[in-house]
C-alpha cells in the first residue's frame, strides 16, 4: 500500500511504505507513530501525538555475519494487527491481558529481519535472524535520540556488576557523561505528563543492555561481554578475570531481545502497564498447578530477633517453629530460611543448630512451606544434587542470591535454574538480580525477583524514605514485580529515624507500610519484621493476614512519580485500596465506584493524629459504603491509607 502522508499523522492504522525503504507504523488508536528508515543504516523514531518521543535513532547488530542493519538490502515487508487476551498463569495485576498491536515486519538480504510493534501504551522492536550454525554478535547498536533535553530519573550504576539497587536522580538526560552507565528501566519526563521508560523484553541467551551517556540528549548501548574466566573471592563475590571482544555467542535461528519504550500521558498509566510481560515468550510449562503465590514470614531482616519466648533466638530449629507457628496462626503460606541455615559454601552442610528433616516435617503438619535461601555459585556447584535433596525434605521453593550480573552466562544460568526448579515444583526468588525482563512469563513459578533498593537497607543506611517508596512502582515495578520487603512494625519520621542491623525500623507512617501489600506488585509478598512484634500488633495482622498477593482487577485511581499514589485492587469478591505519599502530607479521595452493586464493610487503616511525630500511630475503623461513596484520604508526612473492602450479604 502506497500512501502520501504528512509523517506521524496516523490515518491508517495499519503500516505504510512512505517512499521506498521509509515506513511508518502506528498504533491500534492512532496515538503513537513508529517511523522507519532503512538503506544505508536502520533508523526509527517514534511520536506520541505532538510530542517526538525518540528523534531519529541508528540501531544495527554486529555480528560475525556482518553489520546487520548497515547497508540494508531490503526485499519484503509485512504487516498485521494482533488483537488477543493473555491469561497468565500468575495474575500479578489482573486476570486477563489484552495484547493488542500493530506489526510492521522488515525483511533483509543477508537472513534477518526486524520487528517493530506499536502498542497504545507503547513501542518496541527486536531483530530476528535465520543463519546456519553459531553466530557470534561483537556488538549490538542501540542509539537513543532525544530531540530536547529532558530531565529523567536516572539509576546511575557504578559498573555492570550490580545488583539494580540505585535511587533516581532526577536530572537531565545531557547530565550525563560517556564514563556514567544507566541501568533499566530509566523513565524520561517530556512534560505535560508525557513520560517514556525504557527497557527490555525477551531476555534469552544475551546480555541485558546499559546505557552510557554522551554529554548530551542522547544514549548510546553498553554490554557486558561474554566472560571466558572469573574467580571466586569468596562464596559469594567472583571477579571476571577475562571476557572475550564479544557479547554473544549464540544460535543462528533465533529472535533477540525487544527494546521497550513504554510512553504514557499520565503517570497512572506507568503502574498499569505490562508491556514486557506482553512481550515475553509464552509460557513454557505443561503443568502450573502447582504454582502457589503467597507470603511469607522472613528471618534475615529482623536477625531472628524473636522475643517473649522461653528458648534461645537464632538461626536454630527452635526458633523457626516459632516462625512456623505464627505463619500457619494468621494463614500465611510460607516461612524463608535465609543465610545461616547451612554452612556456607556447601548447601548440604547443615548449621549445628538446625535439625532440618524435623523443622520440614513440623512445617508440613502446620500446612506452611519452607523456602530456602542459597547464595547463586554454591548452588551451580550443586545444582542437581541439592535440588534432589530439597524436595526430599519437601522444600517449596528456593530464594537465590548475589548473582549482581548479567552477562550471557549469568543470563542463561537464571533460566536454568528456572528449569531445574519447575522439574521439581519449586517457586523461584531472585535476588541480587537484574531487573525483570519477561522470564516469568515462560516460567511463571518465577514469582519475584529484587533488582530492587527494598527495606533491607534500613538496617544500614537512610535511604529507603517516603519519596523513594512512591517513585519505585512508576518504574522498577513496570518491568515486574519487586521483592522489596514490606511490613516494618518499627516507624519513624525523618528526624527520628536511626538505622540498625539488628533492630531495624523503617522511614514513613504504619499505615505507609501497610499500603505497600496494595500498591507494590510481588506474587511471593515477604512480611520482613519478627513474628514477637507482629503478634504485639493483632490490629494490623487483620490486614497483613488476609491481604492478597495475586489480583483479578488492578485500578489507579491517582498517581504522581514519586509524590503519591492510590490505588485498588480486587480478588475475588473482596476489594483493597491503598495510598501513600512521599514526605508531604497529603489529602485525597478514594471513588469507590469500583464496587458495583451492593453493600461493602471497609475496614480502614488511616494515619493517627500524632503520625507525624510518632510514625506508628494509626486507626482502625469500619464503615459501611456502595459504589457511590467517596471516602477522604488524609496522610500524614511520609504517610499511607490501606482499607478492605467485604461484600455485606
Amino acid at each position: 500500500m502506497m500512501l502520501k502522508k504528512v509523517l506521524f499523522m496516523c490515518l491508517a492504522f495499519l503500516p505504510s511504505a512512505l517512499s521506498a525503504g521509509d515506513f511508518q507504523l502506528c498504533s491500534p488508536s492512532g496515538n503513537i507513530a513508529v517511523h522507519v528508515t532503512t538503506g544505508q543504516s536502520v533508523v526509527w523514531s517514534v511520536q506520541c501525538g505532538s510530542v517526538q518521543i525518540l528523534a531519529d535513532s541508528a540501531i544495527s547488530l554486529d555480528t560475525t555475519a556482518g553489520v546487520l542493519g548497515k547497508d540494508a538490502v531490503l526485499v519484503a515487508d509485512k504487516s498485521r494487527t494482533v488483537d488477543e487476551i493473555i491469561r497468565p498463569e500468575v495474575c500479578e495485576k489482573r486476570q486477563e491481558i489484552r495484547n493488542y498491536y500493530n506489526e510492521l515486519v522488515l525483511s533483509f538480504e543477508g537472513g534477518y529481519s526486524l520487528e517493530f510493534r506499536a502498542f497504545d501504551n507503547g513501542a518496541a522492536y527486536r531483530f530476528v535472524t535465520d543463519l546456519p550454525g553459531e553466530l557470534i554478535v561483537k556488538n549490538e547498536q542501540v542509539d537513543l535520540n532525544f530531540s530536547a533535553d529532558h530531565k529523567f530519573f536516572f539509576p546511575e550504576e557504578g559498573s555492570m556488576v550490580t545488583h539494580y539497587e540505585q535511587l533516581y536522580k532526577y536530572v537531565p538526560l545531557s547530565s550525563v557523561k560517556p564514563e556514567q552507565i544507566c541501568s533499566l528501566p530509566f523513565l524520561v519526563d517530556y512534560g505535560g505528563g508525557v513520560k517514556m521508560a525504557f527497557t527490555e523484553s525477551d531476555l534469552l541467551d544475551y546480555p541485558g543492555i546499559y546505557f552510557n551517556g554522551t554529554g548530551e540528549p542522547a544514549f548510546t548501548a553498553l554490554f557486558p561481554h561474554y566472560v571466558l574466566e572469573e574467580k571466586m573471592r569468596t562464596d559469594r563475590d567472583s571477579e571476571i578475570v577475562k571476557t572475550a571482544d564479544y557479547i554473544a555467542k549464540t544460535k543462528g535461528k533465533r529472535s533477540f531481545p525487544w527494546r521497550v519504550l513504554t510512553i504514557t500521558t499520565n503517570d497512572a498509566q506507568l503502574i498499569d502497564s505490562q508491556l514486557v510481560y506482553q512481550l515475553a515468550s509464552p509460557c513454557v510449562l505443561a503443568d502450573t498447578s502447582w504454582i502457589k503465590p503467597g507470603k511469607v514470614a522472613w528471618d534475615w531482616y529482623n536477625d531472628n530477633n524473636v522475643f517473649g519466648v522461653d528458648f534461645r533466638a537464632g538461626v536454630n530449629t527452635e526458633t523457626y517453629k516459632y516462625f512456623i507457628d505464627f505463619a500457619s496462626a494468621h494463614g500465611l503460606e510460607y516461612i524463608i530460611l535465609d543465610e545461616g541455615w547451612y554452612k556456607l559454601g556447601n548447601v548440604l552442610d547443615i548449621a549445628d543448630n538446625m535439625d532440618i528433616e524435623e523443622l520440614f516435617a513440623y512445617a508440613r503438619s502446620k500446612n506452611v512451606g519452607i523456602i530456602l535461601w542459597v547464595v547463586w555459585k554454591t548452588l551451580d556447584d550443586q545444582l542437581e544434587v541439592a535440588l534432589d535433596e530439597f524436595q526430599k525434605w519437601g522444600c517449596k521453593g528456593i530464594k537465590m542470591d548475589f548473582m549482581q550480573r548479567d552477562d550471557q552466562y549469568m543470563v542463561n544460568f537464571y533460566e536454568k535454574v528456572a528449569k531445574e526448579t519447575a522439574k521439581r515444583h519449586m517457586l523461584l526468588d531472585y535476588h541480587g538480580s537484574y531487573k525483570p525482563t519477561g522470564l516469568r512469563r515462560a516460567y511463571p513459578h518465577i514469582v519475584s525477583r529484587e533488582g530492587v533498593k527494598g527495606s533491607e537497607n534500613n538496617k544500614w543506611s537512610k535511604q529507603i524514605t517516603p519519596e523513594h517508596n512512591t517513585t519505585i512502582p512508576f518504574i522498577r515495578q513496570l518491568a515486574g514485580p519487586m521483592d522489596y520487603t514490606p511490613g516494618c512494625m518499627v516507624n519513624a519520621q525523618e528526624k527520628y529515624f536511626n538505622s540498625s542491623f539488628t533492630t531495624p525500623m523503617s522511614q514513613g507512617t504504619r499505615c505507609h507500610q501497610l499500603a505497600m501489600y496494595v500498591v507494590f506488585e510481588s506474587p511471593l509478598q515477604m512480611l520482613c519484621d519478627s513474628p514477637s512484634q507482629y503478634l504485639r500488633e493483632p490490629e494490623c495482622m487483620e490486614f497483613l493476614a488476609p491481604v492478597p498477593t495475586v489480583w483479578d482487577q488492578t485500578i489507579v485511581q491517582q498517581a504522581a512519580v514519586g509524590d503519591y499514589i492510590l490505588i485498588a485492587r480486587r480478588s475475588g469478591q473482596q476489594w483493597y485500596a491503598g495510598a501513600m505519599t512521599d514526605w508531604s502530607a497529603r489529602e485525597l479521595t478514594l471513588d469507590c465506584s469500583f464496587l458495583g452493586e451492593g453493600k461493602y464493610k471497609a475496614i480502614i487503616f488511616k494515619d493517627g493524629i500524632n503520625a507525624d511525630r510518632y510514625a506508628s500511630d494509626f486507626k482502625k475503623y469500619e464503615v459501611e459504603v456502595n459504589s457511590a461513596s467517596k471516602l477522604k484520604i488524609n496522610m500524614a508526612s511520609g504517610g499511607g491509607w490501606a482499607a478492605r473492602f467485604i461484600p455485606l450479604p
